[in-house]
Protein backbone atom coordinates (compact mmCIF):
# COMPACT_ATOMS: atom_id res chain seq x y z
CA UNK A 1 0.00 0.00 0.00
CA UNK A 2 1.20 3.51 -0.58
CA UNK A 3 1.48 6.18 2.13
CA UNK A 4 0.74 9.57 0.32
CA UNK A 5 1.89 12.85 0.47
CA UNK A 6 -1.08 14.17 -1.17
CA UNK A 7 -3.10 17.68 -0.93
CA UNK A 8 -4.13 20.67 -2.64
CA UNK A 9 -3.63 21.18 -6.14
CA UNK A 10 -1.63 24.40 -7.28
CA UNK A 11 -3.41 26.13 -9.80
CA UNK A 12 -0.05 27.91 -10.81
CA UNK A 13 3.18 26.12 -10.74
CA UNK A 14 4.50 28.85 -8.75
CA UNK A 15 3.21 27.02 -5.65
CA UNK A 16 5.97 24.54 -6.68
CA UNK A 17 8.88 27.02 -5.56
CA UNK A 18 10.63 25.97 -2.54
CA UNK A 19 12.21 28.00 0.11
CA UNK A 20 14.54 26.05 1.74
CA UNK A 21 14.23 25.99 5.72
CA UNK A 22 17.59 26.02 7.96
CA UNK A 23 17.62 23.13 10.21
CA UNK A 24 18.00 23.51 14.11
CA UNK A 25 21.76 23.16 14.17
CA UNK A 26 22.09 25.23 10.96
CA UNK A 27 24.74 28.14 12.71
CA UNK A 28 27.02 24.63 12.98
CA UNK A 29 26.94 23.89 9.10
CA UNK A 30 27.25 27.26 8.72
CA UNK A 31 30.09 27.44 10.74
CA UNK A 32 31.54 23.86 9.03
CA UNK A 33 31.47 25.74 5.25
CA UNK A 34 33.27 28.85 6.71
CA UNK A 35 36.09 27.11 8.21
CA UNK A 36 36.53 24.53 5.62
CA UNK A 37 36.91 20.48 5.71
CA UNK A 38 40.78 21.14 6.95
CA UNK A 39 39.66 22.90 10.05
CA UNK A 40 36.53 20.82 10.94
CA UNK A 41 35.05 17.69 11.06
CA UNK A 42 31.08 18.32 10.92
CA UNK A 43 28.63 19.46 13.19
CA UNK A 44 25.50 18.01 15.47
CA UNK A 45 23.16 19.25 17.30
CA UNK A 46 23.19 18.23 21.59
CA UNK A 47 20.31 17.28 23.70
CA UNK A 48 19.56 20.83 24.55
CA UNK A 49 19.34 21.79 21.21
CA UNK A 50 22.73 24.22 20.26
CA UNK A 51 24.85 23.13 18.13
CA UNK A 52 28.03 21.78 18.15
CA UNK A 53 31.13 21.52 15.69
CA UNK A 54 34.13 19.55 15.68
CA UNK A 55 37.04 21.21 15.24
CA UNK A 56 40.95 20.48 14.60
CA UNK A 57 42.96 23.53 15.88
CA UNK A 58 42.31 25.97 19.03
CA UNK A 59 41.91 29.61 16.35
CA UNK A 60 38.66 27.59 14.96
CA UNK A 61 37.56 26.72 18.20
CA UNK A 62 37.09 30.38 19.29
CA UNK A 63 35.52 31.57 16.36
CA UNK A 64 32.93 28.58 16.66
CA UNK A 65 32.77 29.56 20.41
CA UNK A 66 32.06 33.82 19.49
CA UNK A 67 29.75 32.26 17.23
CA UNK A 68 27.47 30.85 20.25
CA UNK A 69 27.75 27.05 19.09
CA UNK A 70 29.75 24.47 21.19
CA UNK A 71 33.56 23.68 20.09
CA UNK A 72 34.83 19.92 20.29
CA UNK A 73 38.36 19.45 19.74
CA UNK A 74 39.04 16.15 17.69
CA UNK A 75 42.38 14.79 15.70
CA UNK A 76 40.59 14.46 12.37
CA UNK A 77 39.23 16.61 10.01
CA UNK A 78 36.53 16.49 7.51
CA UNK A 79 39.09 15.91 4.96
CA UNK A 80 40.55 12.85 6.58
CA UNK A 81 37.04 11.64 7.28
CA UNK A 82 36.58 11.24 3.23
CA UNK A 83 39.47 10.09 2.64
CA UNK A 84 38.72 7.64 4.65
CA UNK A 85 35.29 6.98 2.86
CA UNK A 86 37.02 7.15 -0.67
CA UNK A 87 39.16 4.23 0.34
CA UNK A 88 36.38 1.94 1.37
CA UNK A 89 34.60 2.89 -1.53
CA UNK A 90 37.95 1.80 -3.72
CA UNK A 91 37.51 -1.70 -1.88
CA UNK A 92 36.37 -4.71 -3.96
CA UNK A 93 32.60 -4.14 -2.59
CA UNK A 94 31.25 -6.26 -0.29
CA UNK A 95 27.12 -7.02 0.04
CA UNK A 96 25.75 -6.04 3.39
CA UNK A 97 28.34 -3.55 4.47
CA UNK A 98 27.70 0.09 5.22
CA UNK A 99 29.78 2.97 6.30
CA UNK A 100 29.36 6.70 6.94
CA UNK A 101 30.78 9.70 9.03
CA UNK A 102 30.63 9.92 12.35
CA UNK A 103 30.88 13.16 13.57
CA UNK A 104 30.52 12.85 17.38
CA UNK A 105 33.13 10.46 17.51
CA UNK A 106 35.00 11.38 14.69
CA UNK A 107 35.38 8.29 13.31
CA UNK A 108 34.30 6.47 10.13
CA UNK A 109 31.54 3.25 11.06
CA UNK A 110 31.33 0.15 8.90
CA UNK A 111 28.76 -1.94 9.46
CA UNK A 112 28.38 -5.36 8.79
CA UNK A 113 25.30 -7.45 8.41
CA UNK A 114 24.72 -10.56 9.02
CA UNK A 115 25.30 -11.82 5.31
CA UNK A 116 28.67 -10.42 5.06
CA UNK A 117 30.94 -13.75 5.34
CA UNK A 118 34.06 -14.15 8.13
CA UNK A 119 36.93 -13.74 4.81
CA UNK A 120 34.97 -10.99 3.31
CA UNK A 121 34.51 -8.90 6.41
CA UNK A 122 38.46 -10.04 7.67
CA UNK A 123 39.63 -8.36 4.13
CA UNK A 124 37.58 -5.19 4.80
CA UNK A 125 39.15 -4.83 8.34
CA UNK A 126 42.69 -4.83 6.78
CA UNK A 127 41.21 -2.01 4.77
CA UNK A 128 40.20 -0.24 7.82
CA UNK A 129 43.30 -0.67 9.53
CA UNK A 130 45.34 0.42 6.56
CA UNK A 131 43.41 3.74 6.93
CA UNK A 132 43.78 4.13 10.54
CA UNK A 133 42.54 3.73 14.35
CA UNK A 134 39.94 6.31 13.41
CA UNK A 135 37.83 3.69 11.28
CA UNK A 136 35.21 1.44 13.78
CA UNK A 137 34.59 -1.70 12.30
CA UNK A 138 31.03 -3.03 13.86
CA UNK A 139 29.10 -6.00 13.27
CA UNK A 140 25.03 -5.79 13.29
CA UNK A 141 22.42 -8.06 13.38
CA UNK A 142 19.82 -8.31 10.57
CA UNK A 143 20.45 -7.73 6.84
CA UNK A 144 20.50 -4.28 5.10
CA UNK A 145 18.22 -4.27 2.07
CA UNK A 146 16.13 -2.10 0.93
CA UNK A 147 12.69 -1.70 2.07
CA UNK A 148 10.17 -3.23 -0.61
CA UNK A 149 8.45 -5.76 -0.49
CA UNK A 150 7.16 -7.46 -3.26
CA UNK A 151 5.37 -10.56 -1.05
CA UNK A 152 3.02 -7.99 -0.09
CA UNK A 153 0.06 -6.84 -2.28
CA UNK A 154 2.08 -5.55 -5.12
CA UNK A 155 0.70 -1.96 -5.65
CA UNK A 156 3.25 -1.55 -8.74
CA UNK A 157 4.67 -3.58 -11.55
CA UNK A 158 7.87 -3.84 -9.24
CA UNK A 159 6.40 -3.99 -5.67
CA UNK A 160 5.23 -2.09 -2.90
CA UNK A 161 6.31 0.80 -1.55
CA UNK A 162 5.24 4.41 -0.04
CA UNK A 163 4.93 7.70 -1.57
CA UNK A 164 7.36 10.24 -0.46
CA UNK A 165 6.86 13.78 -1.36
CA UNK A 166 4.44 15.69 -4.11
CA UNK A 167 6.92 17.73 -6.68
CA UNK A 168 6.14 19.37 -9.67
CA UNK A 169 7.82 20.70 -12.50
CA UNK A 170 5.47 23.60 -13.58
CA UNK A 171 3.57 21.76 -16.17
CA UNK A 172 2.84 18.44 -14.11
CA UNK A 173 2.95 16.81 -10.72
CA UNK A 174 4.59 13.48 -9.42
CA UNK A 175 5.17 11.60 -6.63
CA UNK A 176 8.55 11.60 -5.05
CA UNK A 177 9.66 8.11 -4.00
CA UNK A 178 12.66 5.81 -3.75
CA UNK A 179 14.34 4.60 -6.89
CA UNK A 180 14.76 0.96 -5.80
CA UNK A 181 10.73 0.88 -6.31
CA UNK A 182 10.91 0.62 -9.24
CA UNK A 183 12.41 0.97 -13.00
CA UNK A 184 11.11 3.93 -15.54
CA UNK A 185 7.98 2.61 -16.74
CA UNK A 186 6.91 1.12 -13.88
CA UNK A 187 2.98 1.14 -13.67
CA UNK A 188 1.27 2.18 -9.60
CA UNK A 189 -1.93 1.00 -9.07
CA UNK A 190 -4.48 2.03 -6.07
CA UNK A 191 -5.54 -1.47 -5.28
CA UNK A 192 -4.03 -5.40 -5.44
CA UNK A 193 -5.98 -6.05 -8.41
CA UNK A 194 -4.55 -3.98 -10.64
CA UNK A 195 -7.74 -2.10 -11.89
CA UNK A 196 -6.50 1.39 -10.36
CA UNK A 197 -4.15 2.99 -11.76
CA UNK A 198 -2.16 6.20 -10.33
CA UNK A 199 0.70 6.89 -12.56
CA UNK A 200 4.26 5.82 -14.11
CA UNK A 201 7.71 5.79 -12.61
CA UNK A 202 10.09 8.13 -14.41
CA UNK A 203 13.83 9.38 -14.34
CA UNK A 204 14.83 7.19 -11.01
CA UNK A 205 18.28 6.66 -10.08
CA UNK A 206 19.08 3.85 -8.85
CA UNK A 207 21.94 2.41 -7.69
CA UNK A 208 23.94 5.17 -7.21
CA UNK A 209 21.09 7.20 -5.69
CA UNK A 210 17.75 5.97 -4.79
CA UNK A 211 14.93 8.33 -6.18
CA UNK A 212 12.53 8.44 -8.65
CA UNK A 213 9.42 10.22 -10.34
CA UNK A 214 5.62 8.60 -10.54
CA UNK A 215 4.21 10.92 -12.82
CA UNK A 216 0.51 11.19 -11.97
CA UNK A 217 -1.61 9.84 -14.99
CA UNK A 218 -3.65 12.91 -14.61
CA UNK A 219 -1.06 15.33 -14.21
CA UNK A 220 -2.17 16.80 -10.88
CA UNK A 221 -1.60 15.68 -7.48
CA UNK A 222 -5.33 16.62 -6.24
CA UNK A 223 -6.27 18.54 -3.21
CA UNK A 224 -3.85 17.80 -0.51
CA UNK A 225 -0.89 18.00 -2.11
CA UNK A 226 0.92 19.93 0.48
CA UNK A 227 0.04 17.10 3.21
CA UNK A 228 2.07 13.78 4.56
CA UNK A 229 -0.04 11.63 5.91
CA UNK A 230 1.11 10.32 9.93
CA UNK A 231 -2.01 7.70 10.57
CA UNK A 232 -5.35 8.46 11.93
CA UNK A 233 -6.76 10.68 9.50
CA UNK A 234 -4.37 13.29 10.14
CA UNK A 235 -1.50 14.86 8.02
CA UNK A 236 1.13 16.87 7.94
CA UNK A 237 1.53 20.27 6.38
CA UNK A 238 5.01 20.37 4.34
CA UNK A 239 6.22 24.04 4.16
CA UNK A 240 9.81 23.70 2.74
CA UNK A 241 12.67 21.45 2.80
CA UNK A 242 16.30 21.30 3.79
CA UNK A 243 19.26 19.54 5.04
CA UNK A 244 19.20 17.21 8.30
CA UNK A 245 22.03 17.90 10.81
CA UNK A 246 23.27 14.95 13.25
CA UNK A 247 21.45 14.65 16.42
CA UNK A 248 18.25 16.10 14.81
CA UNK A 249 14.99 15.05 16.54
CA UNK A 250 13.11 12.98 12.70
CA UNK A 251 9.92 11.89 11.87
CA UNK A 252 9.11 9.16 9.34
CA UNK A 253 5.75 7.92 7.67
CA UNK A 254 5.49 4.94 5.76
CA UNK A 255 2.44 2.11 4.87
CA UNK A 256 3.84 -0.57 6.20
CA UNK A 257 4.75 0.86 9.94
CA UNK A 258 3.31 4.31 10.32
CA UNK A 259 4.31 7.36 11.88
CA UNK A 260 7.96 6.89 13.88
CA UNK A 261 10.14 8.85 15.54
CA UNK A 262 14.29 9.02 15.72
CA UNK A 263 17.31 11.57 15.02
CA UNK A 264 19.83 11.63 12.26
CA UNK A 265 23.09 9.45 13.84
CA UNK A 266 25.40 10.49 10.54
CA UNK A 267 25.77 11.92 6.95
CA UNK A 268 27.41 11.17 4.42
CA UNK A 269 26.49 7.09 4.23
CA UNK A 270 27.43 4.60 1.97
CA UNK A 271 25.66 1.18 1.62
CA UNK A 272 26.15 -1.67 -0.26
CA UNK A 273 22.93 -3.35 -1.05
CA UNK A 274 22.78 -6.61 -2.82
CA UNK A 275 21.30 -4.89 -5.53
CA UNK A 276 24.13 -2.31 -5.82
CA UNK A 277 26.04 0.74 -3.93
CA UNK A 278 24.05 3.82 -2.81
CA UNK A 279 26.19 6.59 -1.54
CA UNK A 280 25.53 9.99 0.38
CA UNK A 281 22.45 8.86 2.39
CA UNK A 282 21.02 9.92 6.02
CA UNK A 283 21.52 7.66 8.53
CA UNK A 284 19.52 7.41 11.09
CA UNK A 285 18.29 5.28 14.12
CA UNK A 286 14.20 5.18 13.19
CA UNK A 287 13.18 1.61 12.03
CA UNK A 288 11.60 0.90 8.84
CA UNK A 289 9.93 -2.06 7.58
CA UNK A 290 9.41 -3.65 3.67
CA UNK A 291 6.85 -1.46 1.95
CA UNK A 292 7.97 1.89 3.84
CA UNK A 293 10.41 2.67 1.02
CA UNK A 294 10.21 5.93 -0.32
CA UNK A 295 7.93 7.41 2.62
CA UNK A 296 8.80 10.54 3.89
CA UNK A 297 10.90 11.81 6.38
CA UNK A 298 10.34 15.24 8.06
CA UNK A 299 10.94 17.51 11.06
CA UNK A 300 8.67 20.19 12.17
CA UNK A 301 6.96 20.33 8.32
CA UNK A 302 10.30 20.66 6.68
CA UNK A 303 11.08 17.82 4.11
CA UNK A 304 14.57 16.25 4.47
CA UNK A 305 14.27 12.51 2.78
CA UNK A 306 12.76 9.45 1.60
CA UNK A 307 13.54 6.16 2.87
CA UNK A 308 15.75 3.76 1.29
CA UNK A 309 16.88 1.19 3.10
CA UNK A 310 18.14 -0.39 6.16
CA UNK A 311 18.11 -3.23 8.78
CA UNK A 312 16.01 -4.49 11.62
CA UNK A 313 12.19 -3.80 11.93
CA UNK A 314 9.72 -1.49 14.14
CA UNK A 315 9.75 -4.55 16.93
CA UNK A 316 13.60 -4.92 17.25
CA UNK A 317 14.65 -1.45 16.23
CA UNK A 318 17.02 -0.99 13.53
CA UNK A 319 19.09 1.52 11.37
CA UNK A 320 17.52 3.25 8.31
CA UNK A 321 18.53 4.82 5.35
CA UNK A 322 17.51 7.89 3.62
CA UNK A 323 17.81 9.78 0.37
CA UNK A 324 18.21 13.77 0.84
CA UNK A 325 15.46 15.58 -0.73
CA UNK A 326 17.67 18.40 -1.61
CA UNK A 327 19.89 16.36 -3.71
CA UNK A 328 17.15 14.65 -5.39
CA UNK A 329 15.34 17.75 -6.58
CA UNK A 330 18.32 19.31 -7.66
CA UNK A 331 19.00 15.85 -10.14
CA UNK A 332 15.64 15.37 -11.11
CA UNK A 333 14.89 19.19 -11.89
CA UNK A 334 11.25 19.23 -9.62
CA UNK A 335 10.40 21.31 -6.93
CA UNK A 336 8.14 20.78 -3.52
CA UNK A 337 5.02 21.53 -3.75
CA UNK A 338 4.61 23.56 -0.37
CA UNK A 339 1.79 24.86 1.48
CA UNK A 340 1.49 28.58 2.56
CA UNK A 341 2.86 29.67 5.88
CA UNK A 342 1.32 31.53 8.56
CA UNK A 343 2.11 35.12 8.12
CA UNK A 344 4.44 34.91 5.33
CA UNK A 345 7.00 34.22 6.86
CA UNK A 346 10.87 34.78 5.38
CA UNK A 347 11.49 32.31 2.60
CA UNK A 348 8.06 31.25 2.16
CA UNK A 349 6.66 29.59 -0.90
CA UNK A 350 4.19 32.44 -2.80
CA UNK A 351 1.31 32.22 -1.75
CA UNK A 352 -1.51 30.50 -3.63
CA UNK A 353 -4.13 32.47 -5.66
CA UNK A 354 -7.26 32.99 -4.16
CA UNK A 355 -9.40 30.64 -5.61
CA UNK A 356 -7.75 27.87 -4.00
CA UNK A 357 -8.93 29.20 -0.79
CA UNK A 358 -5.94 27.28 1.64
CA UNK A 359 -5.61 28.59 5.04
CA UNK A 360 -2.56 29.44 5.96
CA UNK A 361 -0.28 26.65 7.59
CA UNK A 362 2.42 26.68 9.99
CA UNK A 363 5.33 24.22 9.50
CA UNK A 364 4.19 21.01 11.05
CA UNK A 365 0.93 21.86 11.65
CA UNK A 366 -1.88 19.45 11.15
CA UNK A 367 -4.00 18.98 8.43
CA UNK A 368 -7.05 15.83 7.26
CA UNK A 369 -5.22 13.69 4.72
CA UNK A 370 -8.11 14.87 2.15
CA UNK A 371 -9.02 15.74 -1.08
CA UNK A 372 -11.38 13.71 -4.14
CA UNK A 373 -9.59 11.57 -6.98
CA UNK A 374 -6.26 10.73 -6.27
CA UNK A 375 -5.70 12.00 -2.44
CA UNK A 376 -8.79 9.30 -1.84
CA UNK A 377 -6.73 6.28 -2.60
CA UNK A 378 -4.96 6.42 0.74
CA UNK A 379 -8.13 5.38 2.28
CA UNK A 380 -8.69 2.55 0.17
CA UNK A 381 -5.24 1.93 0.31
CA UNK A 382 -5.02 1.57 3.88
CA UNK A 383 -8.62 -0.82 3.92
CA UNK A 384 -8.04 -4.25 4.89
CA UNK A 385 -10.80 -5.23 2.54
CA UNK A 386 -8.35 -4.65 -0.22
CA UNK A 387 -5.65 -6.91 1.10
CA UNK A 388 -6.38 -10.83 -0.31
CA UNK A 389 -8.10 -13.58 1.59
CA UNK A 390 -4.43 -15.25 2.02
CA UNK A 391 -2.85 -11.95 3.71
CA UNK A 392 -5.96 -11.64 5.91
CA UNK A 393 -4.97 -15.47 6.98
CA UNK A 394 -1.19 -14.72 7.64
CA UNK A 395 -2.61 -11.94 9.90
CA UNK A 396 -4.87 -13.71 11.94
CA UNK A 397 -1.94 -15.67 13.45
CA UNK A 398 0.31 -12.25 13.61
CA UNK A 399 -1.97 -10.51 16.01
CA UNK A 400 0.22 -10.29 18.96
CA UNK A 401 2.89 -8.67 16.37
CA UNK A 402 0.12 -6.16 15.03
CA UNK A 403 -0.82 -5.44 18.15
CA UNK A 404 2.64 -4.57 19.59
CA UNK A 405 3.13 -2.26 16.58
CA UNK A 406 0.57 -0.43 16.84
CA UNK A 407 0.81 0.30 20.36
CA UNK A 408 4.34 1.86 19.14
CA UNK A 409 2.50 3.74 16.59
CA UNK A 410 0.10 5.26 19.01
CA UNK A 411 3.43 5.88 20.85
CA UNK A 412 5.50 7.28 18.62
CA UNK A 413 1.79 9.27 17.33
CA UNK A 414 1.72 10.73 20.72
CA UNK A 415 5.07 11.45 21.00
CA UNK A 416 4.37 13.45 17.29
CA UNK A 417 1.49 15.72 19.18
CA UNK A 418 3.58 16.41 22.26
CA UNK A 419 6.54 17.31 19.94
CA UNK A 420 4.08 19.88 17.57
CA UNK A 421 1.50 20.39 20.64
CA UNK A 422 1.55 24.56 19.83
CA UNK A 423 0.38 23.20 16.05
CA UNK A 424 -1.31 19.56 16.11
CA UNK A 425 -5.44 20.14 15.19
Amino acid sequence: MVTRAVASEPPDPSIGVPYTAKPAGGTGTDLVSRLGASRTAGSWVDAAGRPVVAVTDEKAAAEVERAGARAKMVDHSMKDLKSAAATLRSAPRVAGTAWALDYKSNQVVVRGDSTVSASDWSRLTDVAEGIGGFVRMERTEGTFTTRLNGAQPILSTAGRCSAGFNVTDGKSDYILTAGHCGPDGSLWFADDRGREQVGTSLRGSFPGDDYSLVKYDGGRAGQGADVVSVGGGKGVRITGLADPEVGQKIFRSGSTSGLRQGEVTALNATVNYPEGTVTGLIETNVCAEPGDSGGPMFADGVALGVTSGGSGDCVAGGTTFFQPVTKALTELGVKLIVAKQAGGGTGAAPAPSASQGAAAASPGSSAPVSGADVSSLLSRLTDPRNVGPGMLVIAGSLVALVATRWIRAEQDRKAYRQYYSATWG
